[in-house]
């Protein structure tokens, strides 16, 4: 039903895998754009799988199940499962639940790049205020004055200030500094 489903909707290169065992090494070979599951009354053991599986592949994965619960839906979401259909596996629907994996994959792809940005950032951020504060320490200047050096180090070894200032970090940590 998802085949006829999904080439009702103009989708022609599909594969259908049943084998479990190798599943994760064999998807990864072929690189889907999105995988579709179809679980009829999944046992605990496969629907551990097929979490284990989403998190591997960083592909929007959309599952079809008969019975769920709220622990199971949890999980899923957990996860990372873009969709999660309970009994409703029609082939109408196909085109539209795959849609909706897609944007929903793309949309928390997209949060996690921010996030990681982010991260970066105030990583960088406290890389810099620790170099500026063993900068003003040991040469008994103000905190724009530290800054003007690590920027001009940066300026003069084509480097990012955050990695000149982590060098310096580690450089004092390294000779025994109290940074």
């Amino acid at each position: 039903m998802i085949e006829e489903g999904l080439r009702e909707a103009g989708l022609a290169d599909i594969t259908i895998l049943i084998e479990r065992i190798g599943l994760v090494a064999r998807l990864a070979a072929l690189a889907p754009d999105v995988v579709l599951i179809n679980l009829e009354n999944p046992g605990r053991d496969v629907l551990e799988e097929s979490f284990a599986l989403s998190r591997a592949l960083a592909r929007p994965i959309a599952m079809f199940v008969d019975q769920s619960d709220e622990r199971s839906i949890a999980e899923a979401v957990d996860a990372g499962i873009s969709a999660y259909v309970v009994d409703g596996m029609r082939k109408e629907r196909i085109k539209p639940v795959l849609e909706l994996a897609v944007r929903r994959f793309n949309a928390f792809a997209h949060l996690q790049a921010e996030l990681a940005e982010a991260r970066s950032a105030l990583a960088d951020r406290r890389a810099i205020d620790k170099a500026k504060a063993l900068l003003m320490k040991r040469r008994g200047i103000d905190e724009p004055a530290a800054y003007a050096l690590l920027r001009k180090q940066a300026m003069d070894s084509g480097k990012r200030i955050a990695d000149i200032a982590e060098a310096l970090v580690t450089a004092d940590a390294l000779l025994g500094g109290q940074g």
